[in-house]
């Protein structure tokens, strides 16, 4: 069984928690892929609504809504950008240059599904910044900003440029043999709708 999500921060209807790697955010198809994180989050706080996700294999920051008003309302301001977003992840190989931008359009891949990958004709468009942070033994940390918010679009984007993230059993490497996916959520910031004031919530990657 999966860690428990870990509280990190709650206010004024809108609670912040630390999800484990490998903890599905919502249920997923079948009565094998109930337990998730809303499920465990809500045995404490009933009310509890998602409003963004986290794919199973990635750790960090989900922002969760304690009433329907202030998840509709920060749901769209995801939609807006409004919400910064920082990942952190260890990558296969030294991207060229100290930062830069990943601008490639992504689709489902219908008959591979859950997996995504670039058409530059019918992709939606998807935006990732990074920014190299150190490199150890053939694989570098970078700190990653994504502007849009595509399915899986790290992992993808990340792969598409020949630097899979490590761990990663759906788009890296047959040789990859780390036990998790090394990329999580380490930062959100935005303006708390109620309280008009600014919010920063940091979860350092434990890896």
């Amino acid at each position: 069984m999966q860690d428990n999500p870990r509280e990190l921060w709650s206010k004024a209807g809108l609670l912040a928690v630390d999800k484990p790697a490998g903890l599905l955010t919502v249920p997923g198809r079948g009565p094998d892929k109930a337990d998730c994180l809303i499920a465990r989050v809500q045995e404490q706080h009933p009310t509890a609504l998602i409003i963004h996700r986290l794919d199973q294999p990635t750790s960090g920051l989900v922002l969760l809504a304690l009433n329907s008003e202030l998840q509709r309302e920060m749901s769209m301001r995801f939609a807006r950008r409004e919400v910064r977003k920082r990942y952190e992840a260890w990558v296969h190989g030294t991207p060229a240059g100290a930062q830069g931008e990943i601008d490639l359009p992504l689709i489902t891949d219908w008959p591979n599904r859950p997996r995504q990958h670039v058409d530059m004709e019918l992709g939606k468009p998807s935006l990732t910044r990074w920014q190299a942070l150190e490199t150890v033994e053939g694989r570098t940390r970078l700190a990653l900003y994504p502007v849009t918010g595509r399915t899986h679009q790290l992992r993808v984007h990340l792969a598409a440029i020949g630097h899979p993230i490590v761990g990663d059993a759906l788009y890296g490497t047959d040789s990859d043999r780390e036990p998790r996916l090394l990329l999580h959520a380490t930062d959100l910031a935005f303006e708390h709708p109620v309280e008009e004031e600014a919010v920063s919530l940091r979860s350092p990657a434990p890896f």
